[in-house]
């Protein structure tokens, strides 16, 4: 029996706010640096490449932002070390009042078990931006996940 490996990793979240504040998050690097990485060079805008920083863990990564679409859509290619994939968030409104959004992340390569962890550290990633992004626009609350994650004294 011949197994398949999904190579693309999904992370999706129902937030109580409007799309136009949810996907304004994502754009808009002055509310991004709360909730996941902490330097951005600019803004996300078609065609343009930015640069995304975690100083907590010393990474640096390039971002092509290859598609916006206003409340509907952001596509990137990111990576290091020639080692490209591509995001693409979907933001769906339910209402006036919510947003559903779906990120997936895909183009990994490699073997079984190279495309085993990439999935699961993507995936696991993702859920924490959502999650952090729903605490802060829902709740007004910082839960510094992504910055939590990989502590120093646990390295």
């Amino acid at each position: 029996m011949a197994t398949t490996t999904q190579n693309f990793a999904k992370a999706e979240m129902l937030i109580r706010k409007p799309v136009a504040a949810v996907f304004e998050a994502f754009v808009d690097p002055a509310i991004t640096t709360q909730i996941w990485f902490t330097k951005s060079s600019g803004r996300l805008e078609a065609g343009k490449m930015i640069e995304w920083t975690w100083e907590m863990y010393h990474h640096t990564v390039p971002v092509k932002v290859t598609h916006i679409e206003a409340n509907k859509k952001i596509g990137i290619e990111w990576g290091n070390q020639g080692v490209q994939t591509t995001v693409t968030w979907t933001f769906t409104a339910i209402d006036e009042a919510r947003t559903f959004v779906s990120i997936v992340n895909n183009g990994f390569k490699g073997d079984a078990d190279q495309l085993l962890a990439q999935v699961r550290d993507a995936t696991e990633g993702f859920t924490l931006v959502l999650a952090n992004l729903k605490a802060l626009l829902e709740h007004g609350i910082l839960l510094n996940l992504v910055g939590d994650r990989f502590p120093e004294e646990m390295k």
